[in-house]
């Protein structure tokens, strides 16, 4: 592929978008739904041409997009892939999405990758480490980048800041911006026992440039439960709680809702970003 000059990487205003999947990919041509972006995970097309390109060719030249990787292990040891490199960059000079994304996590040790974003300490060493990493991804693509924070379900006892610094500490060192997950953020929260607003109050303001929505599980055993960001059903109420204080106090950004498996019709998901644009839409009302 070969880039279009007639694609350029405009920024998404406050809007809300939602993931593109391949049992989609007819319905979003033919009724054209009204949602502000797609999302795609970078790795699905980094084969050469076949259908994937083919509809998405199409669905560019009428929506922006976001870019949102899951394979890079930022927060590996291991060196950043080359190839990987290479690809995402061919990819994104072709399509120019609009945001380009990944995770706080890690995925692979000695060459050898798990299929899971795995969390790191929140450790001052391990801030430093994983920023490195995506000031070689920003110097790679020649663009800033989004890094989000990923659904943790243990705690390092060494940990030495709490996520919120330490999201911030990464995004400072690395000088790039925050893709804030309130679902995420909300998982965190009761499976660690903190609270949510606080990390919205503590995350740094001038750096979140985009936030995600999901749903999630409850998973209960004897003594208790635990819940796992499943990203298989609609956003509950209180995660949409959550995010109108978001909105409130960091102001409307553009804003995807995830749903990755038991995937429901496209009607279902256009209808979840039209709660989250409807928040977003009364937060501009109450400024004006």
């Amino acid at each position: 592929m070969t880039p279009d000059a007639a694609l350029t990487a405009e920024p998404i205003p406050a809007c809300a978008g939602i993931g593109l999947r391949g049992q989609h990919y007819e319905d979003v041509l033919t009724l054209r739904p009204a949602v502000g972006f797609f999302e795609v995970h970078s790795e699905n097309y980094f084969g050469l041409g076949g259908t994937p390109h083919r509809y998405l060719e199409r669905i560019r030249a009428d929506y922006s997009l976001s870019f949102h990787g899951v394979g890079l292990s930022l927060g590996s040891t291991d060196p950043l892939s080359r190839p990987h490199l290479a690809r995402l960059r061919e990819l994104i000079e072709h399509y120019q999405p609009s945001l380009v994304s990944e995770h706080l996590s890690w995925s692979s040790v000695g060459g050898r990758y798990l299929n899971d974003l795995l969390p790191l300490p929140y450790t001052e060493e391990a801030a430093t480490h994983i920023a490195e990493h995506v000031s070689q991804l920003q110097d790679s693509l020649g663009r800033r980048i989004l890094v989000e924070n990923v659904s943790c379900y243990l705690e390092f006892e060494h940990s030495g800041l709490t996520e919120w610094e330490f999201v911030n500490a990464v995004a400072e060192t690395a000088d790039c911006g925050i893709l804030l997950d309130i679902n995420n953020v909300y998982v965190n929260a009761c499976n660690h026992g903190f609270d949510a607003k606080e990390f919205l109050r503590g995350i740094s303001r001038q750096r979140v440039a985009e936030m995600h929505l999901a749903g999630h599980t409850e998973n209960k055993f004897d003594g208790g439960s635990i819940l796992i960001d499943t990203h298989n059903r609609r956003v509950c109420d209180a995660v949409w709680d959550l995010y109108r204080d978001a909105v409130e106090q960091l102001g409307p950004l553009p804003t995807l809702v995830e749903w990755d498996s038991d995937l429901p019709e496209l009607p279902v998901l256009v209808d979840e970003a039209g709660i989250a644009a409807s928040i977003l839409e009364q937060s501009r009302a109450r400024v004006a």
